[in-house]
């Protein structure tokens, strides 16, 4: 099973909210639908029968949706304009929420079941960064936790200030900074993924057109040492707004917004090394590994297509405006 948010007509998109659709011999099928207003993330809770939407509005709200009825059950506000991004934190206690355009990192309480109980924190950053058309204050684009010996860190990418700035969430749900990392002047991080089993992560610059490799030490201090264009095939005809970043093995996957493509990257070294452009449908602004199948939400295209990263001919499922596909 696969889950697929859309943009709807509340955000100049024309999907209808979240879709349910299952992989057969034939390609991916419809199973169910929800009707909501420009989904914009989703994320599944790991063991009980729910799944979250970033509802991404002004004021944004998050929704929750029972997966057995397949019907929205809740509805809370977001504590900012434009969410964009949903994790659920290792012990499962906590939801997290990135706010775009009210620059703002959220942390809502869940029970065993899954039902969020009420935002009890709400941190919002300040600053800007060069370029004066994205980066004229914070924009919070996601929010990565880490289970440690010392308790939940929470880091969030920044991309407007061109921060990752880390946090020690408690039991209560509450925040404390710990750490502000920078990244190099107009990157504008929109997602940070690390590389398990090495100090390494993964930062993906929007903006930039540039995945930036950072060593991690201490944990949740993030300092560059790599910025690699983010396609195999020098892209010089426009901007390439770098999105979703995805990692099996040694392997790096990038979706990139203007090439139209997801790049492969061999991360085996010290620093990535693009291998292969994957064509992949227009404006690939989310992406989903399973089972060796490449499925993206290819925004512009109105449609999920999927491709074996082994090679072969792709196939397409027609969903308006897609944002996000997950595995369920």
């Amino acid at each position: 099973m696969l889950y697929i948010g859309c943009y709807t007509g509340a955000s100049g998109g024309h999907g209808t909210g979240v879709t349910a659709v299952r992989q057969t011999a034939d390609g991916l099928s419809a199973v169910a639908e929800v009707a909501l207003d420009s989904p914009s993330w989703l994320a599944r809770h790991p063991t009980a029968p729910v799944m979250y939407a970033a509802v991404e509005s002004d004021p944004g709200t998050v929704a929750t949706i029972d997966l057995d009825a397949f019907a929205v059950t809740d509805s809370v506000p977001s504590g900012g304009a434009s969410p964009c991004h949903l994790s659920i934190t290792a012990d499962v206690r906590f939801l997290l929420c990135a706010n775009y355009a009210g620059g703002s990192l959220a942390v809502f309480g869940l029970t065993a079941e899954g039902q969020v109980t009420g935002r009890t924190d709400l941190v919002t950053h300040e600053g800007s960064g060069p370029d004066p058309e994205r980066q004229e204050a914070a924009h919070v684009h996601m929010t990565v936790p880490l289970d440690t010996p010392q308790g939940t860190l929470v880091s969030a990418v920044d991309l407007g200030t061109d921060e990752i700035r880390t946090y020690v969430l408690d039991g209560t749900g509450t925040l404390v900074h710990e750490a502000t990392s920078a990244m190099p002047p107009g990157t504008g991080p929109r997602q940070l993924l690390r590389h398990p089993g090495t100090d390494r992560a993964y930062v993906a610059g929007e903006l930039g057109g540039t995945v930036v490799t950072v060593r991690e030490g201490p944990a949740g201090t993030f300092t560059p040492v790599d910025t690699t264009p983010a396609t195999h095939t020098p892209w010089d005809d426009g901007p390439n707004y770098v999105a979703h970043l995805e990692l099996v093995g040694e392997r790096l996957y990038v979706s990139n917004r203007g090439p139209d493509c997801v790049t492969e990257f061999d991360v085996s070294g010290a620093t990535p090394r693009a291998v292969a452009d994957h064509p992949c449908g227009a404006f690939p602004r989310h992406f989903s590994i399973v089972d060796g199948v490449c499925h993206v939400a290819a925004q512009l295209g109105d449609a999920i297509t999927s491709f074996p990263l082994t090679g072969g001919p792709a196939s397409r499922f027609e969903t308006g405006s897609p944002t996000c596909v997950i595995p369920g």
